[in-house]
């Protein structure tokens, strides 16, 4: 059997999961409901081994419930879900092994060491008593050997982030939920949490990241969107970016500025979908992919004499698309189901 691939008893039979082929995560029309509040409403998607799925949307959005079904603390109140190749509530043991879960709030004990509380976590894993090694390197990738004899209560808040993230790795998982992992912590420990999730991805992890910060969408594989308790977009970053302007933006600064009659031109051009933004030698239009449409803007502008002294494709940071998407979703959808 290879590394990725587990094997369990559930109901007096063997059942495989390889998590090199499968759909580690497959939920449809996932909904839970707290008597007359709805969190989450019809949720579908899947998660492909070794990729980051981030989960992004404002407080009370729905991601933390969402996490919590996925990892069988609540149980949804409609719809299917599998993770691992089980549902959530028949989770055997060695499929509770293979996943990590890290939850929004501090869950280690102050009172003892940092080494203390990693030697704990390993014990309820079973984890043998030459775990020295293993214990030793995930405080390592953590940045936080060397403290091994402090009082938890002593540490820093990001410290303690860090220490989380160890004690979620510690029984090895193959699949890692990490909820609002960066959640009040500095713009450069958050960089640095974000290289550590990548280097588990490059060990072959799958991670699901909750996070309110829109610009930490550019380190995800895939991306769920989520407002009011609904998945109002899932894409690749750049396809969140393309579909929510419809396009891609080039911007164009020519050493003079445009007359009427040359921007009126310009938009007429069969690349250009729309102007979006014109200041003095400044143009910013609207097409549907950048890098083909720029050879031939730039053909364009020279054949009528028009110096360019910049042409570069615009990328709006991810804090607007996130704003311009939640306040065009319905008309972005009504677009997308006209074409």
């Amino acid at each position: 059997m290879t590394e990725q691939s587990v094997s369990v008893e559930a109901a007096g039979s063997v059942k495989e999961f390889d998590a090199t082929r499968e759909a580690v995560v497959q939920a449809h029309n996932l909904t839970k409901r707290f008597d007359d509040l709805v969190a989450v409403q019809d949720l579908s998607f899947e998660i492909e081994p070794g990729v980051i799925f981030g989960l992004i949307g404002p407080s009370g959005s729905g991601k933390t419930t969402t996490v919590r079904m996925l990892t069988g603390i609540f149980p949804p109140t409609e719809g299917d879900v599998t993770v691992l190749g089980y549902h959530p509530r028949d989770f055997p043991r060695s499929i509770r092994e293979k996943i990590g879960y890290m939850p929004q709030h501090f869950f280690l004990y102050p009172q003892l060491t940092v080494w203390e509380n990693m030697n704990f976590m390993a014990s309820l894993y079973g984890m043998n008593l030459f775990r020295r090694k293993i214990l030793g390197e995930l405080l390592e990738f953590v940045e936080l050997n060397g403290h091994e004899r402090k009082k938890v209560g002593d540490l820093s808040g990001g410290m303690k982030r860090r220490l989380s993230l160890a004690a979620t790795l510690v029984q090895n998982p193959t699949l890692i939920f990490l909820d609002e992992p960066t959640a009040g912590i500095d713009p450069v420990l958050r960089r640095k949490f974000w290289s550590h999730f990548q280097g588990l991805k490059e060990q072959g992890k799958t991670m699901v990241v909750t996070t309110q910060y829109v610009g930490e969408v550019a380190y995800c594989d895939l991306v769920g969107v989520m407002d009011q308790g609904r998945m109002i977009m899932l894409d690749t970053p750049a396809g969140i970016r393309h579909r929510t302007y419809g396009g891609e933006m080039i911007d164009i600064v020519t050493v003079d500025p445009l007359d009427y009659s040359q921007v009126a031109e310009l938009e007429r051009q069969a690349d250009v979908k729309q102007r979006l933004l014109l200041e003095g030698n400044h143009v910013r239009v609207l097409v549907e992919e950048a890098s083909e449409s720029m050879p031939e803007l730039l053909r364009w502008l020279q054949d009528r004499g028009i110096e360019v002294q910049t042409m570069e494709e615009y990328l709006p940071p991810f804090d607007d698309v996130f704003v311009d998407l939640i306040q065009n979703v319905d008309v972005i959808h009504q677009k997308e189901n006209n074409v």
